[in-house]
Parts: structure tokens; C-alpha cells; sequence
């Protein structure tokens, strides 16, 4: 299978020769009882757009129960499936980076498998991108959920931080191919994907999508997500505002430490010696301001290290997509 980048216009094609309009890439973590129903439902959603192609990569995520059977089986009758599997949970941003390397569509979908959110919303999710309106579409949720309140904290602060042009990061989504190439590939990060997505200029725009029970099974999620997503929020945000220029921040510190340092040194001249904890307080202003620089400096060397691999990969895929434009 093919996973080249390429533009929106140019259609991706699988060996088999048939043409790819839209990955639909499917998270399922112990889903035995739901795949079956999504997959039916998915078959119909896809028969009543018959002018767009589609396929369904599902990613089983280190399943404990009979969901890669299931999957083998539900193979065999829809052939526009196709799965992978991780051997051990390896989390959602895992799952989705493993179906964008097995996939074959120009617009990709990220869709949860418990059916909170039908299939029959799919096309409508899509079409934004497929008409060239918008990079990435994203999903408001209406209906009861039962952790609104977190979601609304969640989607708050990212608000606070990040200037962002919709009311619900972690939502159903699809987006341009090319925005999984400005993705890090980070444990989590896939909830900040419309923040880093439009931090690098893609558009986004938002659409609502009903939210439903869910069908069968438990939630993956647990209390214990609140404060990893809150300190994943904060590492997204240093590093969108200062990723590429640590120095930047770590300087500024550093000189304000050095600012601190003189002025009580100016004080303590002033005073004919000053006192042990100013002269503490001096000492201690001058190391952290060094230490400040100096970790600045370090992740400069880092940050053009990055750069320096981001344009290598960016060279490797445009001669994979030449050759792949040859054959």
C-alpha cells in the first residue's frame, strides 16, 4: 500500500489499482461488540456517497479481547477494510500515526469505534476538505456527554492558550494528509492536532456532529488523563511559542536573572556590604541566570538539530512522491 504525500488533487491508489479519496483510520481498543455494528453502518454511509471512495483503517490497539478475530472476519466481507495491529496498547496518537502509514486516502478521518459518533456523518465531514474549503474539519459535539464538564475545563484553557477558531479539540476529525507530517509524533499529542494544524496555517473550520451513548463496552478514559492532558497542553504551548527559539525564553530568564543579580549588587554597595542574604540572594541570581543560557544554548543546538531533520524528511517525500508520480 502506498502512503505517499501528495497534493489534494492528485488521488492516492492502492496496488490493487483503486482509487483512494478518503482514509477513515479507527482507534479500537477492546471494540469485539462494536465493530461489527460500525462497519455496517460505515457500508451504508459509503454506498450513499458513491461519488467519493472510501476505506477503513482500523488500528487494534492491543486488544485484551476478540476484536482482531472480529476484524479478520469483517475482512473478508467489506473490501474496503484493511487492519493493523499493535501487540500492546500503544495509545490513540500510536494508533493514528500506524494508519496513516497503512492508509491510502488524500483526506484522512480520525472516527472512535464505540459509536458515540455515527458513520453517517462521515461524508459530511469530509466535504469541506474534498471541495477545497477548508484544511481540517473538526467536530462539535451536541448531545449529552458525560464528561462535559472535564471537556469544557480541557477545551477552556486550550482556548486561553492557543489562538484557535473552534469550541471542541477533542472531537472527530478530518484533515489534509499533509497536516500528519506537522504532527509530532508524541504520546497524547493528537488532541492538540487542530492547534498544531493551525499554528502551521492550515485552515480549520468546525461543523456540528450529534454525540450518542455509547454502544457497547467502557470508556478508555479516566481521571487520571486530566492532569497528563493538562501538562501535555503546556508542552504543546512552549512548544509552538518557543520550539524553534529556546533561547528565546531561556535567554530572556537568564538576562532577568542577571538584572536581579546587579541591582541587588547596586544595593548592597550602597549599604556598605549589604546583608549575607542579600549577598545570597546575588549568588543565587548569577547561577540560575548562567544555568539559564546555557540550557537556552543547548536547545538551539536541539532545535536546529530538528530543523535540519525536517527538511531531510521533507526532500525524502518529495522523491518518494516523484517516483511514485513515475511509476
Amino acid at each position: 500500500m502506498t502512503h505517499e504525500r501528495t497534493q489534494l488533487g492528485t488521488p492516492y491508489t492502492k496496488p490493487t489499482g483503486r482509487r483512494v479519496d478518503v482514509s477513515v483510520l479507527v482507534p479500537a481498543k477492546d471494540e469485539a461488540e462494536n465493530l461489527p455494528l460500525f462497519m455496517e453502518l460505515a457500508d451504508a454511509a459509503f454506498r450513499a456517497d458513491p461519488e467519493t471512495q472510501y476505506e477503513v483503517v482500523v488500528i487494534d490497539d492491543g486488544s485484551a479481547d476478540d476484536s482482531w478475530r472480529v476484524l479478520v472476519g469483517l475482512q473478508a466481507r467489506y473490501p474496503f477494510l484493511s487492519a493493523v495491529r499493535h501487540r500492546a496498547k500503544r495509545g490513540i496518537a500510536d494508533a493514528l500515526r500506524s494508519g496513516y502509514l497503512n492508509s491510502a486516502g488524500r483526506v484522512l478521518v480520525f472516527y472512535p469505534a464505540d459509536l458515540q459518533f455515527k458513520p453517517e456523518d462521515i461524508p459530511r465531514l469530509v466535504r469541506p476538505i474534498l471541495d477545497d474549503q477548508s484544511d481540517m474539519v473538526t467536530g462539535f459535539k451536541e448531545g449529552k456527554y458525560e464528561k462535559a464538564f472535564v471537556s469544557s475545563i480541557y477545551n477552556g484553557l486550550s482556548r486561553a492558550l492557543f489562538e484557535i477558531p473552534v469550541k471542541d479539540l477533542n472531537s472527530v476529525k478530518a484533515y489534509r494528509r499533509e497536516i500528519m507530517d506537522a504532527l509530532p509524533v508524541r504520546p497524547d499529542w493528537h488532541r492538540y492536532m487542530i492547534v498544531i494544524a493551525a499554528a502551521e496555517g492550515f485552515t480549520v473550520t468546525e461543523i456540528p456532529i450529534p454525540l450518542y451513548p455509547r454502544n457497547a463496552g467502557k470508556s478508555k478514559f479516566g481521571l487520571s488523563r486530566i492532569p497528563i492532558g493538562v501538562l501535555d497542553m503546556l508542552s504543546v504551548w512552549f512548544e509552538l511559542k518557543f520550539g524553534k527559539k529556546p533561547l528565546l525564553l531561556f535567554g530572556m530568564l537568564g538576562v532577568a536573572m542577571f538584572a536581579f543579580s546587579f541591582l541587588a549588587g547596586m544595593v548592597a554597595l550602597l549599604t556598605h556590604g549589604g546583608t549575607r542574604p542579600l549577598w545570597t540572594f546575588i549568588q543565587t541570581s548569577l547561577i540560575l541566570g548562567s544555568v539559564l543560557f546555557a540550557t537556552g544554548i543547548l536547545g538551539e543546538l536541539v532545535a536546529g538539530q530538528r530543523a535540519e531533520l525536517r527538511e531531510i524528511r521533507r526532500q525524502v517525500d518529495e522523491l518518494r512522491a516523484e517516483r511514485a508520480g513515475e511509476d
